[in-house]
């Protein structure tokens, strides 16, 4: 083995990494803009849920444990009625409230009380510091108030979701669609690389077929194996996985399309910016890992630092991800505002890349 020979080719690789700008911020830019994204998103979020208070109690160990609650860091609280906590939990305007119903400091003379909370559900990870900041308040409060040892039993409800769902059933309405986009978007740029690579695209410029046809034909193609996949998707998450789901599966199926048909124009729009399937390749950390972070997936929009919640806003993997956990967990249709809010957003969003892809491969073709 010749040493000269080798160090030859490792210099090579080295120049050839020098000319490719791109290639060098991919390795060095990238990783730092997203390790960057992730360190502010989760030190910088405000991971305090909103939470109502609904005192009825004619004691005092009602009003000593609200008092408690409001000073809490693990909740922001504000007061409310019974009659408009069930409209704001539904709203989405609370996460939860938690309601301290007229007998409860007589029920602790028994030695048990049961405050009652009333989860919003749908999100994964909302519930927890609610019941932290409630257990925390009771534990301080309760002997003081009451001169004796008091068992702490809260009586819990959900809107959506509840005990019956897992992690994979709150995540799992995510995914649906994270997959279908993420593993579309990739195929078809790849794919189309491959395509103009091979010199397809030269040989059908050659042939009869005019320049409209052959966009069109390209983009259902896409489409058609796109919608395949979706189909394929969603049968394997409710009849194999059997993630629980409340609302329609011919929606779901509709929001994934939706997705679908975004991520193969997506796709067709960036191959315009790569000359090779490993630059092509460099568009996943940069378009399908920063809204994989801010779209609500794993960490709640609103949980978001300020500045991260107008870059979701704009994200339509955000909307997306409403729309699938709407359908699945809360069981909306049609007539749900904030369904055809998500669904008119994700359409507007594919309409608008089918118009940059159809530019992108017409100007490829030209």
């Amino acid at each position: 083995m010749s040493g000269h020979r080798v160090r030859a080719i490792t210099r090579r690789l080295l120049q050839g990494f020098r000319r490719d700008r791109r290639t060098l911020a991919l390795l060095f830019v990238a990783p730092i803009v997203i390790l960057g994204l992730l360190g502010y998103l989760m030190r910088g979020s405000t991971s305090a849920p909103s939470v109502g208070i609904v005192n009825e109690d004619t004691g005092p160990l009602g009003a000593a444990v609200a008092d408690s609650l409001r000073h809490s860091t693990r909740i922001t609280t504000s007061d409310v009625s019974a009659a408009d906590a069930d409209a704001r939990l539904r709203d989405g305007s609370l996460v939860a409230y938690i309601r301290f119903p007229p007998d409860f400091t007589q029920q602790s003379q028994g030695g048990n009380v049961a405050p009652e909370v009333h989860l919003e559900g749908s999100q994964p990870g909302e519930d927890t510091p609610v019941i932290q900041a409630l257990q925390q308040s009771m534990i301080s409060l309760a002997s003081q108030v009451t001169g004796r040892t008091v068992r702490f039993a809260p009586r819990i409800e959900y809107l959506y979701g509840g005990s019956s769902y897992d992690t994979l059933d709150y995540f799992g309405a995510a995914f649906v669609g994270l997959i279908v986009f993420f593993l579309v978007f990739v195929i078809t740029i790849v794919s189309f690389l491959n395509e103009r690579s091979q010199g397809t695209l030269e040989r059908l410029m050659a042939s009869p077929l005019r320049r409209g046809e052959i966009v069109l034909g390209y983009m259902l193609g896409f489409t058609v194996l796109a919608l395949v996949q979706a189909v394929e998707v969603l049968v394997f998450a409710l009849a194999v996985l059997k993630i629980q789901n409340h609302g329609s599966v011919f929606l779901i199926f509709g929001m994934e399309a939706l997705m679908a048909i975004a991520a193969v124009n997506l796709g067709i729009f960036l191959s315009m910016f790569a000359r090779s399937e490993f630059q092509a390749v460099q568009f996943i950390p940069l378009v399908i890992v920063p809204q994989f972070l801010l779209s609500g997936i794993i960490f709640p929009v609103s949980s978001e630092p300020k500045a991260l919640q107008y870059v979701s806003d704009v994200l339509p993997l955000t909307y997306a991800v409403n729309g699938m956990r709407d359908i699945m967990v809360k069981g909306a249709d049609l007539g749900s505002p904030g369904l055809q809010l998500d669904a008119a957003v994700v359409a507007a969003f594919a309409i608008l890349l089918i118009a940059a892809g159809s530019a992108t491969l017409r100007r490829r073709l030209a």
